[in-house]
């Protein structure tokens, strides 16, 4: 990464569009510029049902950075739902042009190049490349080849392929908002170095983002991405539950979800009473017990677990995941979640811990993730978005090369 390049992340999301403008400093981290966020309706379970919703949604969220940054912004970085995602793994070994000058930069480049060279289904297209590991000839695993001293090096990287159809169609938006796209990144893989801690980051862990329309499935094998997917459950279908069992306005249901939230009934201390205030039955009593809230709670959580296990356990990668990390506004609000989804999965489940993940207010935290991904990316000759910058006087317009590399070449 280079200091001063300014990264633009834009998350798409049920709810909302959020947007965080962040800068590399001196030290190689981001420091955030702005974020911004908009209501957004126009994504429901996964799928994009209103174009024009959506990018006046991203524009309006843009046109609010841009006024709080002081710059003009013309492209950023794209979240992808797990469902329209990919992954192959491929490997490619190749030889040092001159082997007593050590591994160069044009070395690793190519093969780079070559690693991403993979079949692609006519119906896919290639989004992105993520590097797991680099292997000198004498086995040494390093993150930096450059200037070692082998006859032969392997990059061992994932090759993420994305559906053709849902890509034009966030071209399209994109392009409606005045934005050109600088990359397309998986939400998992966005997330997973904010979202772990330290020693999460080497095992093999499942990411379970539940946010307010979907539950984003991410599984890890070390620094592998081996699998990602999206089930179009989360914290909305709970209150919309809550609203039609017992027949109250959703604002109220959301409500009392957040006020008494817990996702096992045996849970319970105080089974205390609970007065409705916007019940439409007439028939029936407006005074519930909150044991009654709390059984409507744990049939949907129950079920988003249910839907999980039975996506890992369809494609066999189970039993290679040791931890399951739980985060996402949908979900760490109701109590006891975590203990629920190791009941339903079998598998040792925790509420995120990640250091960084205090740093961000949780409606910005996968645009913020998107930036810091970015920015972290190895070999990458620029990692800016398109700035122009002092538009109010438009004197001195300065726009940054624009990464249209997206796999490092």
């Amino acid at each position: 990464m280079a200091i001063g390049d300014i990264i633009v992340g834009i998350d798409i999301g049920t709810s909302k569009v959020s947007a965080v403008v962040g800068e590399v400093n001196n030290f190689g981290q981001i420091e955030t510029i702005c974020s911004t966020s908009y209501k957004c309706s126009g994504l429901k379970k996964g799928k994009i049902i209103n174009e024009e919703e959506i990018s006046l949604s991203i524009s309006k969220a843009v046109d609010d950075a841009e006024d709080e940054a002081g710059l003009k912004i013309n492209s950023a970085y794209i979240t992808i739902p797990g469902k329209y995602v990919t992954i192959v793994q491929n490997s490619v070994t190749r030889e040092v042009k001159d082997k007593y000058a050590g591994i160069t930069l044009k070395d690793v480049q190519t093969a780079i190049m070559q690693v991403r060279d993979v079949e692609v289904p006519e119906n896919q297209t290639l989004i992105d490349l993520g590097i797991n590991k680099i292997v000198l000839e004498n086995g040494k695993v390093v993150a930096d080849p450059i200037g070692n001293l082998s006859s032969i090096f392997t990059v061992h990287a994932e090759v993420i392929l994305a559906e053709k159809e849902y890509v034009r169609q966030i071209s399209s938006i994109m392009k409606k908002a005045g934005l050109e796209i600088d990359g397309i990144i998986p939400i998992a893989l966005a997330e997973r170095n904010l979202i772990l801690d330290t020693n999460e980051l080497y095992d093999n862990v499942m990411i379970l983002d539940i946010g307010a329309g979907n539950t984003e499935i991410g599984v890890f094998d070390g620094n592998n991405f081996t699998y990602t997917n999206t089930i179009p459950l989360g914290g909305d279908s709970i209150t919309s539950d809550i609203a039609l069992v017992l027949n109250i306005s959703e604002e109220e249901a959301d409500k009392l979800k957040r006020q008494y939230g817990l996702a096992l009934k045996s849970f319970i201390d105080n089974d205390n009473e609970i007065m409705l205030n916007t019940c439409k039955d007439e028939t029936r009593n407006k005074v519930i017990k909150s044991s009654e809230l709390i059984e409507i709670i744990e049939a949907r959580i129950e079920e988003i677990f249910a839907l999980v296990n039975k996506d890992i356990t369809s494609i066999g990668i189970k039993q290679k995941i040791n931890n399951v990390i739980l985060t996402g506004q949908g979900i760490t609000n109701i109590s006891k979640s975590d203990v629920a989804g190791k009941i339903a999965l079998n598998i040792p489940v925790k509420i995120s811990t990640g250091r960084a993940i205090s740093m961000v207010r949780p409606e910005y935290r996968t645009s913020y993730a998107l930036v810091r991904y970015i920015a972290a990316r190895p070999f990458a000759k620029s990692v800016s978005s398109s700035i122009d910058s002092d538009t109010k006087e438009n004197k001195i317009k300065v726009i940054l090369e624009k990464i249209k590399e997206f796999f490092y070449s």
